[in-house]
């Protein structure tokens, strides 16, 4: 379902949180990906399970910066509702060619949806494998940050 109008705009076009006072609390979730182009010279490092590095496990930092990034959203999108998380779950699938796959789920009982929670989450894990990486290349590239799926809500289900 689309809308004809941005929701964060009043009817004067100015910015402003939507009004989910009326909306009933539902089950709410989100997936979102991202995938990093690592480099085979950091893919090198790979030992099966993780990539060691001096400020720890790549992989399990990153994870946990996704998760961390997910709590924060509100913090980091202006008009974004704070909401009660109550799962979130970032995993890193490394894929050939040097890539990996960021995957984030984040579940809400609320008013409103986790998208934005989902979507942070794989960047903030994203942009934490970039950080722990750039000591052996800067050439890592952060892509196709996207929302896979969505459930609950007035708008429905939504698959990619």
């Amino acid at each position: 379902m689309s809308s004809t109008k941005f929701t964060h705009l009043d009817d004067d076009l100015q910015p402003h949180m939507v009004d989910v006072t009326d909306k009933a609390v539902t089950r709410r979730t989100a997936i979102a990906q991202a995938i990093v182009k690592l480099t085979p010279e950091i893919m090198s490092q790979f030992d099966g399970q993780d990539i060691q590095s001096k400020k720890g496990p790549v992989f399990h930092t990153a994870i946990l910066a996704g998760i961390q990034a997910a709590k924060k959203t509100s913090e980091l999108i202006p008009l974004c509702h704070p909401i009660p998380l109550t799962k979130c779950h970032v995993s890193i699938r490394p894929n050939q060619d040097s890539e990996v796959t960021i995957t984030a789920t984040a579940i809400t009982d609320a008013k409103t949806g986790v998208e934005m929670e989902a979507l942070t989450a794989a960047s903030g894990a994203a942009l934490t494998l970039y950080d722990m990486c750039k000591a052996l290349s800067k050439a890592i590239v952060i892509s196709e940050i996207k929302l896979l799926e969505k459930t609950g809500g007035k708008s429905g289900e939504y698959h990619a």
